[in-house]
């Protein structure tokens, strides 16, 4: 007869095949809840700012400042969490998280105000408010990073990776096909936006709440307080040197992506105007983006784990290349692509495999760091590859704005370049050099 303590040890060895261990399962519980709050409705925010009044310039602008946003929070706040703990850094990074989804809900409300001459119409105020949104997004990535290095073994980083990944993406999923649901049920797209942003914050309120007493603090491995910019520089300077050409192809990539990403909405609900008709129901173009975006995240989770442990056998790099090789390819299929919702479905589960190397990716970044330093070190990459990208939606709003299609034809050849490089120069990590 099997025992309570066999039922544990079976469940424990479960726990341990697929990376979640304690820390890990509370972490992609959190994430779980954040991403469906962030897929909720940042990939609806460019159609929030265009049906506000806003051109493609500022669209651009605001990508841009997302991408200042991720260059300026990841160092510090991985520097915090080595100081702090994870525990209490999370809880603070997702309470202003929670408060920015609020004011993204009022921000239609508040009237013009003027400043110095100058009257700022209300779609300031989605600027303002992605400056909290990002705070468990952006400040967290050290500190989410650093409990996944405390708790896997190196030669099994890229699946402890992939099992919050598997949460972070159902997350990815169930998101959007929330929002196309509301946005469906009401008459116009800022009324039901405003359901979603509703039921985003109550969800970040949720997992910020569950995170701070389910976490064991315990385990946290506390690293050296800041010291500034000495240390900044110090970090940057002593990189592994691993990191290097994969950290010039990401920023390449990443680039390509910056330029056209916040406009994919904006090219299915107004450049294409794709909706959708079968199976008894007829979706608007914003709803049926939702169901695109869920289509994207099937794929992604189908393949996951496989990808994943495919690694172990074919290296991270492999993996890590493919990964490059969709996100440089997807602009030029999309903005291309024919007025067809069965060719947009296609499109977007292609995409999905974009996310199929994350996992590996991600343990290629922090795999090399010292223990203590897993959350600096991820900062400090993030750092440079997110300063780099910052102007590239504003290049590419300004592109968009006079050409559409010539935006993303260079997105792509940004993109192919990065791609290149990898294969070029990329280095494996040591740890999975074996399965190579």
């Amino acid at each position: 007869m099997e025992t309570r303590q066999d039922a544990v040890d079976t469940f424990d060895s479960f726990r341990q095949f697929i990376g979640l261990e304690r820390d890990v399962f509370v972490l992609s519980l959190a994430m779980f809840a954040f991403s469906l709050s962030f897929q909720m409705t940042g990939r609806y925010i460019p159609e929030y700012l265009r049906v506000l009044g806003s051109g493609a310039t500022v669209v651009g602008l605001y990508g841009s400042v997302g991408n200042l946003i991720g260059a300026l929070y990841p160092y510090p706040g991985g520097a915090l969490s080595d100081r702090l703990g994870s525990r209490l850094s999370l809880t603070l990074f997702g309470t202003l998280s929670s408060a920015g989804f609020l004011l993204w809900f009022v921000a239609p409300e508040v009237p013009p105000v003027t400043l110095a001459g100058v009257s700022l119409d209300p779609w300031i105020w989605i600027f303002v408010g992605l400056f909290l949104t990002q705070a468990w997004k952006s400040f967290g990535l050290g500190a989410t990073f650093a409990i996944v290095k405390q708790s896997v073994p190196p030669e099994r980083l890229a699946m402890g990776f992939a099992s919050t990944e598997i949460f972070r993406r159902i997350g990815f999923l169930l998101g959007p096909l929330i929002a196309a649901a509301l946005l469906a049920v009401t008459a116009n797209f800022v009324d039901g936006f405003q359901y979603v942003l509703v039921v985003a914050a109550a969800f970040g309120i949720v997992a910020t709440i569950a995170q701070h007493f389910l976490y064991d603090a315990d385990e946290d491995s506390i690293g050296k307080s800041f010291e500034g910019f000495a240390q900044l520089r110090d970090d940057l300077q002593s990189l592994p040197e691993t990191l290097r050409p994969l950290l010039i192809a990401d920023t390449l990539i990443r680039f390509a992506n910056g330029m056209v990403y916040v406009f994919f909405v904006i090219v299915v609900t107004d450049f294409l105007k794709v909706g959708f008709t079968g199976f008894g129901v007829s979706l608007r173009p914003d709803a049926f983006f939702g169901i695109l975006l869920g289509v994207e995240m099937v794929v992604a989770l189908l393949t996951k784990l496989p990808v994943s442990k495919l690694a172990e056998r074919t290296g991270l790099k492999p993996v890590v290349g493919l990964g490059f090789s969709v996100y440089a390819i997807f602009p030029v299929l999309l903005i291309f692509a024919p007025r067809n919702q069965w060719v947009l479905v296609a499109l977007f589960a292609f995409s999905g495999l974009r996310f199929a190397g994350l996992p590996a990716h991600k343990a290629l970044i922090v795999g090399p760091a010292e223990r203590n330093a897993g959350g600096r070190v991820t900062g400090a990459y993030y750092l440079i590859r997110n300063t780099v990208v910052i102007p590239s939606a504003a290049l590419g709003g300004w592109l968009y704005a006079n050409d559409p299609t010539v935006a993303f034809s260079v997105a792509s050849l940004v993109g192919i370049a990065g791609v290149g490089y990898f294969a070029l120069r990329g280095k494996e990590f040591e740890a999975y050099a074996s399965g190579a």
